[in-house]
């Protein structure tokens, strides 16, 4: 019994990951994953699937590597409410194939390769038995380790896919796995305006397995992920340094949200973002994400250090999101 209540109160417990995302998918599975990625993707409202510039991460779209500029890592660390935690890693690189027999400088391939890990839990969970005694301290920790790769089959056209494995600790011998796929497509109709088409968590899902703490009595379970599809339109001006990105996402847990974001470069080595994430077109009770974020860079030889700043407004929560994190091109 006292088993039972633990991991009961920890489902319950865990289940404060969802509350901030304001949508009818926050009670489904994998809801941290879905919070965004990083410092960059916060502050311009999670909308950077068409966004070729800066620092890219195939999180929003399998097909971006192969836009990277230089060799991109990426670390963020996320302030949030309620004990939780929230941090990301990425290594994003471009590898551009020359043809031997080709004098003109252009590669006659390009791929791109991205790396990450989401990292989230609870800590400080205060666990009680049926009697009301305090048992300890207990904490959850839920993870997604993702590979995409891509290709840029033209000079308007790439494609990417990724391979996505979720791990989920509950409760000492309480855990789930999980693998999916997320397939990109991003196509430039010309230096100015791009288009994508995502498809997100593909055959994503937790099997869990409760017989190694209930023995025979223990059942198997399967948790689906919802299926997102997201369509992206994105502007870039290198004039006025602006990057302006909208998308339109749905899902078949049945709802449909709007998020936009802005860049713009106010002198050349400070960015400022604004964002709207989780404008819920299904059903407008849901409060909508403002965010706000800046990145400052600095060059050290062949080597560009950024620092980012992202701040979310979180409803339902005792506090807002603070996203600070680094980069580093080289």
């Amino acid at each position: 019994m006292k088993k039972v209540l633990i991991i009961i109160y920890l489902l319950l417990t865990v289940s404060v990951y969802s509350q901030p995302i304001s949508s009818e998918i926050s009670s489904m599975p994998g809801a941290f994953s879905r919070m965004g990625f990083g410092a960059r993707g916060m502050g311009m409202g999670n909308a950077l699937s068409a966004v070729t510039e800066g620092n890219l991460v195939s999180y929003y779209n399998p097909a971006l590597s192969v836009f990277q500029q230089d060799n991109s890592f990426q670390t963020s660390y996320s302030f949030l409410s309620l004990d939780r935690s929230l941090n990301f890693l990425n290594f994003t690189r471009r590898f551009d194939f020359y043809s031997s027999k080709d004098s003109s400088n252009e590669p006659r391939a390009t791929a791109g390769l991205s790396i990450g890990i989401i990292n989230s839990g609870v800590s400080n969970i205060d666990g009680r038995d049926n009697n009301g005694n305090q048992t300890g301290t207990l904490s959850t920790s839920e993870n997604q380790f993702f590979v995409a790769l891509a290709n840029k089959f033209s000079s308007k056209f790439a494609l990417g896919i990724a391979f996505k494995v979720y791990y989920y600790q509950l409760y000492q011998q309480i855990s789930a796995t999980g693998v999916g796929l997320d397939i990109g497509a991003l196509y430039s109709l010309n230096k100015h305006w791009n288009i994508s088409f995502v498809l997100t968590d593909l055959n994503s899902q937790y099997k869990w397995d409760t017989s190694p703490v209930y023995g025979e009595q223990g059942t198997t379970s399967t948790n689906k992920f919802p299926t997102l599809k997201k369509i992206g339109v994105n502007y870039t001006s290198d004039q006025y340094g602006i990057i302006v990105s909208a998308e339109l996402e749905s899902s078949n847990g049945g709802t449909n949200i709007l998020r936009s974001g802005i860049e713009y470069n106010i002198f050349k080595s400070l960015y400022l973002r604004g964002g709207i994430d989780q404008v819920n077109i299904s059903n407008s009770d849901f409060p909508a994400n403002p965010s706000l974020g800046f990145s400052y860079v600095q060059s050290f030889r062949n080597i560009k250090v950024g620092v980012d700043y992202a701040f979310v407004v979180e409803p339902y929560s005792t506090q807002d999101r603070q996203i600070v994190g680094l980069n580093i091109n080289f």
